[in-house]
């Protein structure tokens, strides 16, 4: 298992976790895009590698669960590179989908990512791009029928700041799903992740992206991101109604939801 932090570990109050040291928090936001910066035109890549091609499954599973409906609208935050909003598109089918998701990323270099699949897949018109903050959304209030983060919420420097953001862009009855990696639940796959994780990762980026210092931030900050039950109270305490996760591969990652009522 890739360990939960000691909570004597935490930051000075003034201070956010960025990988394994405490930066300033209004220096966190620009460490991060540099990181996406740096991985984002290898960002697809890395991901069929580093999980075997796992992280479709998940995907596919978090947009099923999401049960997305023609007319809906849905913001995906931190979701560059529109893995999840295509998804979701494809999902709805291709009689309403103008204007059915914005993509919300922090990264400029992972929207351009994005805009140029979408291209490709003949959905530039069905997607908004826009670059901006999780923690400041800028959406109006309940305009949402869905929230989406894949990936992105470990990121965040405050992360009770976002899930308040997601909370106010929904409307009543909207939904909330996070996809993130999480807490292995199951014996003897934790110490094979955990070892996979701290050798393989950052290899991987060093050999195919050139950068093994991303790839090492990326799995300190699945080291340091919430377990599954304590992501759910804070969920619960942003307001949210009948939270819940789904572990996925035995906690590797998993699927939080929650409704605003």
């Amino acid at each position: 298992m890739i360990d939960q932090p000691d909570s004597r570990d935490a930051p000075a109050a003034d201070s956010a976790w960025f990988g394994d040291r405490a930066v300033p928090p209004e220096a966190k936001q620009g460490l991060v895009r540099g990181v996406f910066d740096n991985v984002a035109r290898r960002y697809d890549l890395m991901n069929d590698l580093m999980s075997a091609g796992v992280h479709r499954l998940w995907k596919r599973s978090f947009v099923e669960q999401l049960r997305p409906r023609p007319g809906e609208r849905f913001v995906d935050v931190a979701g560059g590179t529109g893995d999840i909003a295509f998804r979701i598109l494809e999902r709805i089918g291709a009689g309403d989908r103008a204007g059915g998701v914005i993509v919300c990323d922090l990264t400029p270099a992972m929207l351009a990512v994005g805009r140029d699949r979408a291209i490709d897949r003949g959905l530039l018109d069905a997607i908004d791009w826009v670059a901006g903050d999780a923690e400041r959304l800028p959406l109006a209030d309940m305009c949402m029928d869905g929230y989406t983060i894949a990936f992105g919420l470990r990121n965040v420097t405050r992360i009770d700041r976002a899930l308040g953001e997601a909370r106010r862009v929904l409307k009543p009855g909207g939904r909330f799903f996070c996809l993130e990696f999480s807490r292995v639940a199951l014996p003897l796959l934790d110490r094979a992740y955990a070892a996979y994780s701290d050798a393989v990762l950052p290899a991987l980026g060093r050999v195919v992206a050139g950068d093994e210092a991303s790839y090492r931030y990326l799995v300190e900050s699945i080291r340091r991101f919430p377990a599954q039950d304590l992501l759910l109270a804070r969920i619960e305490a942003a307001g949210f109604r009948l939270a819940r996760y789904r572990n996925l591969s035995g906690g590797i990652a998993a699927i939080h939801s929650a409704w605003r009522i």
